[in-house]
């Protein structure tokens, strides 16, 4: 698997495609504009969501998304809400043995369907994986070291992928396990906003601690309903992934529930971003799926309400802090 293309050139995607030239790939990265395109291979630089980091020699940036789809490996960092969209798109131009890994985060809205059960519905016979971990984009641009999960049905496939993007500072980590590597990614994003909420508003680092083992929790019960493995959401996608989202300014989803517990509006706040944050428009689905499979998500439906029905942030935590007391091995799992 030598050519290793990305669709998607937010941060994210650029700093995935800094990875697997780093891993000895040429990377065709594409973007939706342009002039986005032009001005990465003029200057190479991604001025708009990376500057600062040098893009390697091994990069080209490129708007004509049939022209990546002839690659041994399609990384996909288009947003999950619009994944289903973007692998119609790229359907007719795809090599049957080019595999696709999905980079995106987060549960469809209206189907309540993981990103796996998407690219089965689109294009069922395309070979697939999932890339999900507790890594921000600019540290993995600089090459700081960091690990990953990539997880496929195919234990061959999903080895040959570790190989194609993996180095000495980007570590993949291989499961079979699809539905774990998904979930964990998706609901720590929700889990996040909470966080950041806590933090904006002042409530202490005792409640933050509290909300991260209490949101765990809900990752475990949903993800057990599901099927996923109890290992793989204790792992890098998953425990991994909400530790690291939910202690630091620099995920998009704990920032956004800053601002919100400082007092600030869900549109201000999402008006003065360029970026997509995964949390806002997953909490309706998320809660949508837990609602279904008879899940208690209490901390993740706080959030949706929050976002998508108008509660304050006080009404919600005073709500939370209302809770019946409980046995903690009841409570857990």
């Amino acid at each position: 698997m030598e050519k290793v293309n990305v669709v998607g050139a937010g941060a994210w995607g650029t700093s995935l495609a800094i990875a697997a030239a780093r891993a000895g790939r040429e990377v065709a990265l594409w973007c939706r504009n342009e002039d986005h395109a032009r001005d990465m291979n003029e200057n190479s630089v991604n001025n708009r969501y990376l500057p600062g980091i040098t893009l390697p020699e091994s990069i080209s940036a490129t708007a004509d998304l049939e022209s990546v789809c002839g690659a041994d490996v399609l990384l996909n960092v288009v947003p999950s809400q619009h994944l289903r969209s973007n692998l119609i798109a790229l359907g007719d131009h795809l090599k049957p043995t080019t595999a696709i890994v999905i980079c995106s985060k987060g549960i469809e809205n209206g189907t309540e369907k993981m990103m796996s059960e998407v690219i089965e519905e689109t294009l069922p016979n395309q070979p697939y994986a999932i890339l999900s971990g507790p890594n921000f984009a600019r540290e993995i641009a600089k090459g700081l070291p960091a690990a990953t999960t990539l997880a496929a049905h195919s234990e061959e496939l999903g080895k040959k992928l570790v190989y194609a993007i993996g180095h000495p500072t980007f570590r993949p980590y291989y499961t079979d396990d699809v539905i774990g590597a998904q979930m964990g990614g998706a609901i720590k994003n929700v889990l996040a906003i909470a966080c950041g909420i806590v933090g904006g508003a002042k409530y202490g680092e005792n409640a933050r601690a509290a909300l991260i083992t209490r949101g765990m929790a809900e990752v475990l019960r949903l993800g057990d309903k599901l099927g996923a493995k109890a290992e793989t959401l204790m792992g890098l996608s998953g425990f991994g992934d909400l530790v690291l989202t939910c202690s630091s300014n620099a995920s998009r989803n704990y920032s956004l529930g800053f601002a919100l517990g400082e007092g600030q509006s869900l549109q201000e706040i999402l008006e003065s971003r360029i970026s997509v944050t995964e949390g806002v428009h997953t909490a309706a689905a998320l809660c949508d799926l837990a609602k279904k499979h008879n899940i208690e998500m209490p901390i993740c439906i706080a959030v949706n309400k929050i976002l998508n029905e108008g509660a304050s942030v006080d009404r919600m935590v005073t709500e939370l802090l209302a809770r019946p007391f409980r046995d903690e091995k009841l409570a857990g799992f």
